[in-house]
């Protein structure tokens, strides 16, 4: 049995929606298609609420722009949906993969699996990545604790308890809600992930505008000048790495 199926889409983004939808009806996944948010259109006070941005210069690489606000928040109200559910987890799916044949097979075989992991990640771009406390999953696929957690959100599948302790402490966001996975020491999150993935990224023509847009359209904008926002990078990378490889390797958390 595969656990309910969420696909994220923008009203505006009809294209993408219907191909994700062609996807899975393929592949005889039921889904329920849910509402973005849109950050872009929070009024003041609704940003106030979600968005702390001094802790965001704190924390996050580069400020948070709207859209990113309004993934993270749809991704937290999936969140407090799942952990209100029956199901004992559920499937986010942002609306531009694309999906691998085997890929009911391996939500089923998700759903079945005990192994300690919170978040299970259906997506990475990254080749060749680190892999720990390896084990097959189902033909051809595995499931394993990646070294360091990839980028995106793409598609996850999250376990109903996860889904509750997340959506509790995640407002207000400061941080792309990808960076917090990849920070799961702070979150105390276990995260594994399917490999090789079986989702990909697929079609990314979007008539409401991607985040990597208007990320570069926002490029030299931060507070201080590019110099400023450089030797912020620098640091934030270092302490990054540093941290990673202090708990997977001298705390040997997995």
């Amino acid at each position: 049995m595969i656990w309910p199926v969420h696909v994220i889409n923008m009203a505006s983004n009809t294209t993408r929606m219907a191909r994700a939808a062609a996807e899975l009806d393929s592949l005889n996944i039921p889904f329920t298609r849910f509402e973005a948010v849109n950050g872009r259109a929070l009024s003041p006070d609704d940003l106030a609420r979600v968005h702390d941005p001094a802790a965001s210069r704190r924390r996050a690489r580069r400020p948070l722009i709207g859209p990113e606000i309004g993934c993270y928040l749809s991704h937290v109200a999936l969140w407090e949906e799942t952990a209100a559910g029956d199901a004992p987890g559920g499937i986010i799916l942002e609306d531009d993969f694309a999906a691998a044949d085997d890929l009911a097979a391996v939500l089923e075989a998700i759903a079945r699996d005990e192994g300690d992991w919170e978040i299970a990640k259906l997506f990475s771009a990254r080749v060749g990545q680190k892999l720990l406390d390896r084990r097959p999953l189902v033909q051809g696929r595995e499931i394993a604790v990646p070294y360091k957690v990839p980028n995106t959100t793409l598609g996850y599948a999250i376990r109903r308890d996860a889904a509750a302790r997340l959506a509790a402490c995640a407002l207000p966001v400061s941080r792309p809600i990808d960076e917090d996975h990849k920070h799961f020491w702070e979150l105390d999150l276990r995260i594994a992930m399917v490999s090789p993935p079986p989702l990909s990224f697929g079609e990314q023509s979007t008539e409401a505008g991607s985040i990597t847009a208007v990320r570069s359209q926002a490029k030299g904008r931060h507070p201080g000048g590019p110099l400023r926002h450089a030797l912020h990078s620098i640091r934030y990378r270092a302490s990054y790495i540093a941290h990673l490889h202090w708990h997977r390797l001298v705390l040997g958390e997995r």
